[in-house]
Formats: structure tokens, sequence, C-alpha cells
């Protein structure tokens, strides 16, 4: 049975352990012992090290009691953004906050609770579940590109289907389409000259920028496509005709031939700004990750909507505008969602989550796990 003094106190404790990206060891070491002493067969790959962490990714298995059910993959990441060092956790009015000057970090570690919570209630001695195979993980590096993700050995999982918990909005919202996302960095080299003296002989490369952003379609673009500059770094003083600029941006679209659309367009005008003043620049375009889309008739799906109706909980099937590692479990051929967990306001010291949120998508989780063991055999459903 689910407690929600027990929910409280890991989630409390949880989100006191700093852990920034690429600086996860605290938390990887503890949730592996902790897995380890639920029984499961644990292990730590070599993630870390490949993208400059001191952590790898953490993965775990329980064998199930019925072999004829589908693997269940559970996932959760265990880095928060910054400010997230020395966070103090305040309760007002059954809503958990940080102090003020850091992130709360129950982006992510409300999904690690649930997870660890429902295991040990599934495991527990008066439980009599059939439940499947079971692998975790918890990986690294989410926060600054799904690092962990893109680097973890997928030989090592048999999963037929994933479940993330990661994403913020009501407990029963499922994130079953998410967008591909393409990372655009620009140098635009002009000409220095001095700004007082022989102006005429540089080439003012934030001017070049300017002329490009005031001509790309940026922002909300339709439905399904949206588009951002969100760095622009450039200039050394003001007596100086800046010569390099760099800028950081992005294309996101759940549809392939809109994102390449948007993706071409926004270099086109990187390319025509340039000429415009006989500037150059260097472009770099990169595939972040892929979109992915589930079906309402995908046995995954349903599953979970049986188990919001199991605890009566509205169940919400929605289109993403984010990328997440369920973007990655499914381009590595594990069909996975991602259910919101009842966050507000994550990456910023406004973020919060209440109680009973968080108790609900432990209830949730339990639930989709009670389904799943009630399903039939993996030829047929979850």
């Amino acid at each position: 049975m689910i407690k929600q003094a027990d929910i409280l106190k890991r989630f409390l404790e949880l989100v006191q352990i700093d852990s920034e990206s690429k600086a996860e060891r605290q938390i990887a070491d503890k949730l592996k012992q902790e897995l380890k002493e639920l029984g499961l067969e644990v292990s730590e790959d070599q993630a870390g090290k490949k993208i400059g962490g001191n952590a790898g990714n953490i993965i775990a298995k329980l064998k199930g009691r019925n072999s004829e059910l589908p693997t269940l993959l559970l996932t959760a990441h265990m880095d928060t953004v910054t400010p997230g060092q020395g966070i103090e956790p305040v309760i007002k009015d059954g809503v958990i906050y940080s102090s003020g000057d850091t992130i709360l970090g129950a982006d992510d570690k409300a999904g690690i609770t649930a997870i660890m919570t429902v295991l040990e209630t599934i495991l527990a001695e008066e439980n009599d579940l059939e439940y499947g195979n079971l692998e975790v993980v918890f990986t690294v590096c989410e926060e600054i590109g799904l690092l962990g993700a893109k680097n973890l050995d997928y030989s090592q999982l048999a999963a037929d289907y994933g479940i993330v918990l990661d994403t913020n909005g009501e407990v029963g919202s499922v994130v079953i389409e998410g967008p591909a996302q393409n990372k655009i960095e620009a140098v635009i080299n002009g000409e220095a000259a001095h700004a007082g003296v022989n102006p005429e002989e540089g080439v003012n490369a934030i001017k070049v920028a300017s002329i490009a952003l005031s001509n790309m379609n940026l922002g909300r673009i339709d439905e399904e496509t949206t588009a951002n500059i969100g760095v622009i770094e450039g200039g050394e003083a003001t007596n100086i005709v800046p010569d390099i600029v760099k800028l950081e941006g992005e294309a996101r679209s759940r549809d392939e031939a809109k994102l390449a659309a948007q993706t071409e367009h926004m270099l086109e005008i990187l390319e025509s700004s340039t000429q415009k003043l006989a500037a150059e620049i260097d472009i770099n375009t990169e595939r972040m990750y892929s979109a992915f889309e589930l079906s309402k008739e995908e046995p995954l799906v349903k599953l979970i909507l049986r188990a919001a109706e199991r605890i009566e909980i509205e169940p919400k099937l929605i289109a993403g505008g984010g990328g997440s590692d369920a973007n990655i479990l499914n381009s590595n051929g594990i069909p996975a969602v991602n259910l919101s967990l009842g966050t507000n306001d994550v990456h910023s010291p406004e973020e919060n989550i209440e109680i009973k949120d968080l108790v609900n998508i432990n209830r949730y989780l339990l639930a989709i796990i009670e389904e799943w063991a009630a399903g039939n055999k993996k030829s047929k459903a979850v």
C-alpha cells in the first residue's frame, strides 16, 4: 500500500541531494544501493566517461513472476538544471517549493520517487502481483541534451515498452507524440575597424545578425512547428566595429517535412543576410533527436488509459513540444510514452509540486503496473 508519508519522505530526501548535470555521483550511488537492497540486478554503464560526467546511467533489472508478459521499462533522469545545489524544500499549503534561491528538482526526482516507491510496493511480501520482467533506467545529463539516453547501451535492454516519468502538466496527461529538433549554430565573420576613425572599412557582424533575425520566421510557426534563436554573442567595445557574432538556435516540429522546411528557411536567411554586407558565415546544424508518435491503439497506450480509469484519473493523450528521453527510446526501437508529474514552473526557482500530485503519480504508476500484471501474452497485448 502506498503511503503519503513515505512518498513525501523519499522525495524530500532526494531533492536535497545535489545532482546537477555531470555531477550525479551521489544520487547514483544512493539509487544503486537501494535497488540492490530491493533485490534487483544493478549495473552502471560508461556514459559518464563518454560525456565528461562523474556517473553513468544506472540500469536495474527485476525478474518477473509471469514470463508471458512483455518486459516493461521505467525510466527517469537523475540530473537537474542549475541552480541546483543546496536545495532546501519547504511546504506551504500542501505545495512543495524550494526556499527560493534554487530550483526544487521535482524535475525529475518526482519521477525517481514514483519508480522507487512502486518497486518497493510490488516487492512487498503481501503483494502477489503476477508482473513480468521489469527494467529500470536512471539516466544522467538529460537536461543538457538527453546525453545519458543517447549514450545508453541498448543492447543491455530487452524492453518491449517504456514509460518515462518526466514532463510537467496535470497528472493523467500522457505524451504520445514528441517533436524532432535541429540545432543551428552560426558564426558570422565581418571585418573589425575603428568605429570613430574608419568605420567604413569595417563589416559589422552584429548588423548582419540583426538583418537575419528581423527577416527570420521565429516563434510559433504552426501547431506542430516552432523556431528560436536563443543565444547571440559578439562585440568587444563600443569603439570597435564587431567582426564576429555567434548565434545559437533551433527548429522543432512533429512533422519531418515541416522541420526540414523551417531549418532551410533559417539557413537561407542567414546566408542571404551575410551576403548583403559582404560578410562570411560558418553554419553547423545537428539533429538533436527525432520525432515519435504512438497510436491510440498501441497496447501500451491502451494499458495506460485503463490504469487511469482504475484510479479515477482523467487521462489526456497529448502532443508535447519538448524533447525527452522518450524521443531517444523510441528512436532505439522501444515504444515509450512520457507521463506528466504534476510539476509546475520547472527550471526556475518557482518550481513546485502539490503533495496530492506527488502522491497521484505514484498511484498512477502502480495502477499501470497492476494493469500490466493483469495483461495477456506478449503476442496479444500488454
